[in-house]
């Protein structure tokens, strides 16, 4: 009879005062890792909006940076070139 050790025993009680020590334990308990699991998805989600406005702007600035070189291009060009 003696198959259970202290340790066993120190870990059935443990349990039981999870399950049974408090009025609204394990409803806080799970309230909070709900509450971890929306901030969780609410931080992909900002970091995939984040990643999604960097490479925009990564975009924007090249589309901008070949204007400006077509432009010198033109600019650079002599003037019978460009009449002709």
């Amino acid at each position: 009879m003696g198959g259970m050790s202290i340790w066993h025993w120190l870990v059935v009680g443990g349990i039981a005062l999870l399950l049974f020590g408090g009025k609204g334990k394990i409803s806080d308990i799970m309230g909070d890792v709900a509450k971890g699991i929306k901030s969780f998805k609410k931080g992909m989600q900002d970091e995939e909006e984040k990643v999604a406005t960097v490479a925009d702007d990564a975009k924007a600035e090249a589309k901008t940076i070949e204007q400006g070189a077509a432009k010198k291009v033109a600019d650079e060009q002599p003037q019978s070139q460009k009449a002709g």
